[in-house]
């Protein structure tokens, strides 16, 4: 696979897919802009070289539909301030207005095409507007590994029609830490897995058992793999569907010598609310309608000892329901211990990257991933459909 350093970019027309898909809040404030950050490596690079910049991404989920609250013209201010450039804010993403423009364009200039989602075709992967996307640009580069799993048009079927395309630093930079990480890791390799569903994370577990030393276990996932071990668990979210496929994955890691670690107490509540009345019980002593939304005290010192001798972390998906105070603790504990770990640690997914930046730990993580469903996908042990498109250029 080619990236940005292996092509003459200069005074030419570079296409630069990028993941600037961060939240805003009620008046079109963005609230987080780490995604942008993310990418001002391979910006700045090509500016560097004297290239014609032009920045293409999507935000939210308009459907294929025109929605001014999912303008990235918020995006286009802030960018501008990054780059201490104009960044001229386009009216749309293909047609002949925005080609002509493009044709005009000088080196060193930039411009931020309109929401790429606004179009069906982008979600559609459709030959032509991929077409329509490439006939702007010399280069094609994607660094957008956040959408890399997708079959979308700006990072798959353009590859077909762009005169040369290749990767940027970040979607290099994300898969070199995470092949590198499965591939010769420093041992023990742990990895953490969180998050509300053991359904969306089967593959991943599969997958890790080839790889990891131990398992540590948590979320509301983890009450599926407690059920299958015999625990009455009150009201706490459970995939009954899944106790036969919990207790295989127990059984694999302990045949394979793998630790594997659960919950030995929660944090409960009589209801899914941030004001309802709480307690913290051993696991074996959840009331009967009462749920666990959150690791406990014991099961967060359990958990830091088993990462004393880490030397690889991998994480993806919180220990509780953090977005509510009460039951943030767990997951926060978590933040602390990897921090304080002498391992080459690695974040990202199910939110995870969040609970990092609210819990105050984001410099002394190694490596945070702006990846969520790219992120599962490597864990899972897949190629990226737009990782092969690359590939195949």
């Amino acid at each position: 696979m080619k990236t940005i350093k292996d092509i003459d970019i200069s005074g030419k027309k570079v296409f630069i897919r990028v993941d600037f898909n961060v939240p805003l809040d009620l008046h079109q404030n963005i609230t987080d802009d780490s995604r942008i950050r993310a990418v001002l490596g391979t910006l700045e690079y090509a500016l560097d070289h004297n290239a014609k910049l032009i920045i293409a991404s999507h935000i939210g989920r308009p459907n294929g539909k025109i929605v001014p609250e999912l303008s990235l013209s918020p995006v286009a201010k802030r960018l501008g301030r990054f780059l201490r450039k104009d960044v001229v804010m386009a009216k749309d993403c293909i047609g002949l207005e925005i080609k002509t423009f493009v044709d005009q364009m000088k080196p060193g200039n930039v411009v931020l095409l309109e929401n790429l989602r606004y179009h069906p075709g982008e979600q559609k992967n459709e030959d032509s507007f991929a077409k329509a996307l490439a006939e702007l640009c010399d280069v094609y580069i994607n660094d957008a590994f956040a959408v890399s799993h997708r079959i979308n048009a700006s990072v798959v079927a353009i590859t077909k029609f762009a005169p040369v395309s290749a990767a940027g630093f970040l979607l290099q930079k994300e898969l070199c830490y995470f092949e590198n990480a499965l591939a010769d890791p420093k041992r023990p390799l742990v990895a953490i897995v969180g998050g509300a569903k053991v359904s969306s994370k089967i593959g991943a577990l599969e997958n890790m058992l080839h790889h990891v030393d131990k398992f540590i276990i948590g979320g509301a996932m983890a009450n599926t793999f407690l059920k299958s071990v015999g625990y009455d668990l009150g009201k706490s979210k459970v995939e009954m569907d899944l106790i036969k496929v919990a207790t295989s994955v127990m059984k694999k890691a302990i045949k394979r010598g793998i630790k594997f670690y659960l919950p030995v107490d929660a944090v409960v509540a009589s209801k899914f609310d941030a004001e309802a009345e709480i307690k913290i019980v051993p696991i074996q002593e959840i009331p009967e309608k009462w749920m666990a939304l959150d690791i406990g005290p014991a099961t967060s010192l359990l958990y830091s000892q088993a990462l004393y001798d880490a030397k690889t972390i991998i994480w993806n998906g919180p220990m509780g329901v953090f977005e509510m105070d009460a039951f943030s603790r767990g997951t926060f504990a978590m933040a602390r211990s990897v921090a304080d770990s002498y391992a080459l640690s690695i974040v990202g997914g199910g939110d995870t990257d969040v609970a990092i930046h609210k819990s105050g730990e984001t410099d002394r993580i190694t490596y945070i991933s702006t990846g969520g469903g790219a992120f599962l996908a490597l864990m899972e042990g897949k190629n990226l459909p737009a990782v092969a498109a690359l590939d195949d250029t």
